[in-house]
């Protein structure tokens, strides 16, 4: 009950007579469920919904700031919930309460992760059902929805790797079946025969567009068609239905692991959250739902099969409020959030995974190999440390990928770790994720860095943010073919290392020698975080280095000072260190001090401001363009921490700020190598 404007408010479903009802009554079949599992359902189902009306009230009350309610579609969570083993993974959404109270999570954490209390699930960094457990084996959802289908394709195809008898599911509204990630996830998961179940809620509107002005199929099971995968529609409402369904298809999968496409019909009877309202929806398309609610109707059915007596209802109803009166109570007595030393440091912390990098020291026999080899050597040894180390890109299996860098892999590894994908880098990359959930390694190649566009969602939504909101690591490394100098034209060419530069949770690596790139390639397989690995495709067969043959490891987040000097300090990454070393070559009265990042985040801070305050100059070089580009940060840098020390102002060199062109004049006009000699005198002289 709510209390508003002195007035007692009943937070319900609207009561409709029986002789005005347009839909007819939930029809049940037991279909050989024991008495036992009937009640359980029940109880099941209706803590959920009361939870629901206390926060409700809550809500009106001021005391929590928002509401995604799920009131009359209880029964898809807890359904789908209760056919499954409690170690099989869901990933819900924003309606899916049932699925947390049916995995029996601590009702007073719940409930102060919508609080926003530190002794939530996320610490009071993220809101409502933003957030997974992995003791639970639920995989928090982000708000563009559609990116989950992919991660839970990932879990499902770590099952069919470690050889595991179980399934996944991944929910999805209507409006979601809209986006690219639907489509990417079900035909990746379809070719690959995963054991999932992509469940579609229809509830009838996608915030206030309904589903009449989204789609021109009857059924969203339609879309199943085009994939190559059995599709079915069911009464979501049908508590029985959705739990007899999802036990029959799971018992399937178990036997022959394919995908399935589960479409419920429901209704929301509330708004997109409390917020929204329900002013766009007609009334009577409301009170038709209303009849149709599934905790009435299970409740009836119950009564009339003399399952279940009003005195047993009333003793559920009397366990479960003290319960969640409890709950509540628990977790506002819980402190708010205070900001201190601590809890600032604890924020930072977070933001990784804890690692100790591997330090080495390699001894053994060395051979002369190109850059190219030596990543191909890099990813070999990785394949033979990281058992569970899967490699995924397009065309990189038999073919070898366009640069053959994987050439020759099946043969040494297999299929199963080596393999091709479709067109759909958000996808894979999402699946790199998906196998990181179940403690496996992924690599995902992008055939160009360009085309990394395609797969950003993954990366800085999920991949970065990930660990920071709710403690899962992704231990996915991105490999990136990138740069100009190739005249491949502005989508083979890009520089785009600044794009994940403003990403807090990814580490970017860059090298720039034959040696760097296997040692820092194998740092990045070591760690468990995501890595987003750029090799410069000029370099690819260009550079030649005796490297050694066993296995080392160069430390993430530390630069390398090639050349030491006086007059100044070049601070520069990838390509750049060849274009500063040929400038210094021509000019050897410049004394120079030559800072090689090789890692841009975190990059070394320490390294940079000792050099600069050794030598009073510097300048920064890098082949991105130069507005936004990383230089932008490290000269801000050097002002703030070495300003008394400066004896010149801090010069930039980068390229034009203009997209990449493809003739050859043209191209290298774009290009800073040029440029920099020019900016490098200048300074010397200043």
């Amino acid at each position: 009950m709510d209390r508003v404007a002195g007035k007692r408010k009943e937070i319900k479903i609207p009561k409709i007579m029986a002789e005005k009802r347009m839909l007819p009554v939930i029809k049940y079949n037991r279909k050989g469920i024991t008495d036992e599992e009937l009640l359980k359902l029940y109880r099941a189902l209706l803590f959920p919904r009361m939870i629901e009306e206390k926060m409700l009230v809550l809500l009106r009350q001021g005391r929590v700031s928002k509401w995604f309610s799920c009131i009359g579609q209880e029964a898809i969570s807890v359904g789908l919930t209760e056919a499954m083993d409690s170690d099989e993974y869901i990933l819900p959404l924003h309606r899916n309460l049932g699925v947390f109270t049916s995995r029996r999570m601590p009702l007073a954490k719940l409930i102060a992760q919508w609080q926003g209390k530190r002794a939530g699930f996320s610490k009071g960094r993220e809101r409502s059902f933003h957030f997974g457990s992995t003791d639970h084996h639920i995989v928090g959802m982000i708000s563009h929805l559609g990116p989950q289908l992919a991660v839970g394709s990932g879990i499902a195809l770590a099952h069919i790797l470690k050889r595991e008898k179980k399934i996944t599911a991944a929910f999805s509204g209507e409006g979601g079946t809209s986006e690219g990630d639907f489509h990417e996830a079900l035909n990746t998961a379809a070719v690959w025969d995963l054991p999932i179940i992509f469940v579609i809620e229809n509830n009838g509107y996608g915030l206030s567009t309904p589903t009449a002005d989204q789609f021109r199929c009857a059924n969203l099971a339609d879309k199943g068609i085009g994939y190559g995968m059995e599709a079915i529609t069911i009464d979501g409402n049908n508590i029985l239905e959705v739990y007899s369904t999802v036990k029959k298809q799971r018992a399937t999968m178990l036997k022959n692991p394919k995908p399935l496409l589960l479409e419920c019909k429901t209704f929301r009877m509330r708004g997109h959250e409390e917020a929204s309202g329900t002013k766009y929806v007609p009334k009577a398309l409301i009170n038709e739902w209303a009849l149709r609610d599934p905790l009435q109707n299970y409740e009836t059915y119950l009564l009339t099969e003399k399952l279940i007596s009003e005195k047993q209802i009333a003793a559920y109803r009397a366990a479960f409020k003290k319960e969640i009166e409890q709950a509540v109570k628990e977790a506002f007595e819980l402190p708010d959030i205070v900001i201190n030393d601590s809890l600032i440091a604890e924020e930072i912390e977070d933001l990784y995974h804890p690692h100790i990098p591997k330090h080495s020291q390699p001894t053994g026999a060395r051979t002369s190999k190109r850059f190219i080899d030596a990543i191909t050597d890099g990813l070999g040894q990785a394949m033979e440390i990281y058992p569970d180390l899967i490699l995924m890109g397009q065309d990189i299996a038999g073919y070898g990928g366009v640069f053959k860098i994987t050439e020759g892999f099946v043969s040494r590894f297999g299929e199963d770790r080596v393999r091709n994908t479709t067109l759909c880098e958000s996808a894979i990359i999402g699946i790199g994720l998906g196998l990181s959930i179940k403690k496996m390694k992924a690599m995902v190649e992008m055939q160009f860095a360009d085309f990394v566009t395609c797969g950003f969602n993954q990366i800085i939504n999920n991949l970065s943010k990930i660990h920071y909101r709710w403690g899962q690591n992704a231990d996915v490394v991105v490999r990136m073919p990138t740069g100009a100098g190739v005249g491949a034209g502005p989508f083979h060419s890009q520089s785009n290392e600044a794009w994940f530069f403003h990403s807090p949770g990814i580490k970017i690596v860059y090298p720039s020698s034959v040696y760097d790139a296997k040692g820092l390639l194998l740092s990045a397989f070591d760690d468990p975080n995501p890595v987003m690995f750029f090799e410069h495709k000029a370099l690819y067969r260009s550079l030649t280095e005796d490297i050694p043959d066993e296995p080392y490891y160069i430390e993430i987040g530390k630069a390398n000072l090639l050349r030491e000097g006086s007059h100044l300090t070049i601070i520069t990454y990838g390509m750049g260190v060849h274009w500063a070393i040929k400038a210094l070559d021509n000019h050897p009265e410049i004394n120079a001090e030559l800072l090689d990042l090789r890692s841009l985040l975190p990059y070394d801070r320490n390294a940079i401001l000792l050099s600069v305050n050794k030598t009073g100059k510097a300048i920064i070089l890098h082949e991105d363009s130069m507005t936004g580009g990383i230089g932008a940060e490290i000269a801000a840098l050097i002002s703030r921490e070495c300003f008394e020390k400066l004896d010149a102002p801090v010069i930039r060199t980068a390229a034009l700020d203009t997209p990449i062109p493809f003739a050859i004049p043209l191209e290298q006009n774009y290009l800073p190598s040029e440029r920099f000699e020019k900016d490098l005198l200048m300074l010397y002289n200043y």
